[in-house]
């Protein structure tokens, strides 16, 4: 079965190289996603597994770059349209953020959606054309997810402190489920493998803020000189609204699969050694 990953350069994209290694991968410089017709030249007629991880996940800029609509969601309803003309099945990653934030218990798939900012809401979009579009289709929303090869919040935490910072402020009042790219990879290999379709949730276990998720990165890190001041979201007005409750129910994706995704605390000590593994070394004094 040939197998093809897009965006295979990011976070996800290269946890899903070493869920799939025989797969053709396609990261953003080589094939942008929003060209139609590169698409049509990219995917082989014996193509049978589509893996998107091609995103745009700037979501202050998506408020007032209408470019990120391109991304998340007229490229996405495209390619479930040649996916479903090459008979593939096509697996798309989606968000959290689809979801207002005013839940009270973790998010099941068929809930009620409903976007704060512009970026679910294209998000969303690209969801609605992929199932309108395809015919085979996996969409895996999942969410807060770190990794080797992108931009994330517990790399930019530790970066900060790496520079010089001693004294960080973050946010308190947000609550999700943070999820480490090579699980949520995993995770999607298993889907694939039990033929499963319709919309799924992965993330690791446990519920968690920003503040905890950056404590624990610390702590880990073994940086006690550090001080994490908790402070509410209104203390950092940004461009987008963020929900205040995300944290997603992945009971399903447990049925389907048989498999427990794991704690985010124990996913985050792998990513932190991962981390140490590909920095550079220190020059000798």
């Amino acid at each position: 079965m040939q197998t093809v990953i897009l965006g295979a350069g990011g976070m996800l994209g290269r946890a899903l190289g070493r869920e799939f290694p025989e797969a053709e991968r396609f990261t953003r410089a080589a094939l942008d996603i929003t060209d139609v017709a590169a698409l049509r030249a990219a995917l082989a007629p014996d193509t049978r597994l589509v893996l998107n991880a091609a995103a745009d996940t700037r979501v202050d800029a998506a408020e007032s770059d209408p470019h990120h609509v391109l991304v998340n969601a007229v490229a996405v309803g495209a390619l479930a349209a040649l996916c479903r003309k090459l008979d593939a099945t096509f697996v798309h990653v989606s968000t959290d953020y689809v979801f207002s934030g005013k839940g009270i218990r973790p998010y099941r798939e068929d809930d009620p959606v409903d976007p704060v900012n512009a970026y679910g809401r294209a998000k969303l979009m690209g969801e609605r054309r992929t199932f309108e579009e395809g015919h085979e289709v996996l969409v895996v929303r999942s969410s807060w997810v770190f990794g080797m090869g992108g931009v994330n919040f517990v790399d930019t935490i530790l970066k900060r402190v790496e520079g010089g910072a001693r004294d960080l402020s973050v946010v308190n009042d947000q609550v999700g489920r943070p999820t480490f790219a090579a699980d949520l990879a995993a995770g999607i290999r298993r889907l694939v493998e039990k033929r499963v379709t319709g919309v799924v949730h992965f993330a690791n276990a446990g519920d968690a803020t920003w503040f905890e998720v950056a404590s624990e990165a610390l702590a880990r890190e073994g940086r006690a000189d550090v001080l994490v001041r908790p402070v509410p979201t209104s203390e950092f007005p940004r461009p987008a609204r963020r929900p205040h409750w995300s944290v997603l129910d992945t009971s399903l994706y447990e049925r389907l699969t048989g498999d427990t995704p794991r704690s985010w605390r124990e996913a985050l000590g792998d990513y932190l050694a991962d981390r140490r593994v590909a920095a550079p070394a220190r020059p000798v004094s």
